[in-house]
């Protein structure tokens, strides 16, 4: 276990955690494991503890999937749409999850909600992120067509963090799907072009773009393998390097 003293100096200075819905739900597939969000709130109150800034990006599976949109009949804006309102579901349940530990959060929405969210400005999220409070960016894009990984590096370049870090059910990036491979093998460090070349479904080809275009690391790792958020912002080695 990484130690949390005052003199240990992170490696990345701000973060940004992109959380699947399906990661909320735990074993049940859909709506909220409230013992799931109250650990994933428990995390992330440890990096701040380290001095870490942190903004969060959680997607829309628990609630509304694509291809329900699908079965209803829905036209895929309509769709989209109905994702992005979902998202802002998950983000005020993790909000209020992270208050009840005493860490001070914003839900940030690039549409307007604003009896609940405040607007996604960028000088405004910054603002938050430096006075200590996690920023928690809901509503994707605000754009149909994009998904919450596109959605996710975007606020990551927009808000100048250290590193991405996408959080998954298995412990980095394999050869194939450890679920169902058991000869699958892990990988330690993987460039932005070969996860393209090799059309591995990290994260869609936008988002791993956009990162790559910028520099931005991605960092695949388990959320669920206790302290492991803490172990990465500390400097220690954990899951895949995507850079």
């Amino acid at each position: 276990m990484v130690s949390a003293s005052p003199t240990q100096e992170p490696r990345y200075r701000r973060v940004l955690l992109k959380l699947s819905g399906e990661a909320l739900a735990g074993e049940a597939k859909n709506g909220i494991d409230p013992v799931i969000l109250s650990g994933i709130a428990g995390e992330i109150r440890e990096v701040q503890q380290l001095g870490v800034q942190a903004a969060v990006v959680i997607g829309a599976g628990n609630i509304f999937r694509g291809k329900m949109a699908d079965g209803l009949g829905l036209k895929r804006v309509t769709g989209d749409h109905m994702g992005m309102l979902a998202t802002v579901m998950n983000s005020l349940a993790l909000q209020n999850a992270l208050e009840r530990l005493g860490v001070e959060s914003v839900v940030m929405c690039p549409f307007s909600m604003m009896e609940i969210a405040e607007p996604y400005i960028i000088r405004a999220a910054l603002s938050h992120l430096d006075n200590g409070r996690t920023v928690i960016a809901a509503g994707g894009t605000g754009q149909p067509f994009f998904t919450t990984d596109t959605a996710a590096s975007l606020r990551a370049v927009e808000l100048e963090a250290s590193v991405l870090l996408k959080a998954t059910r298995v412990d980095g990036v394999y050869t194939g799907d450890p679920e169902k491979d058991r000869d699958a093998k892990k990988i330690d460090f993987i460039s932005y072009i070969d996860v393209l070349k090799g059309q591995l479904r990290v994260m869609d080809f936008t988002a791993v773009t956009l990162c790559m275009e910028n520099r931005l690391p991605i960092i695949v790792f388990n959320l669920f393998n206790r302290g492991s958020l803490k172990k990465i912002v500390a400097g220690e080695t954990v899951g895949t390097l995507i850079s």
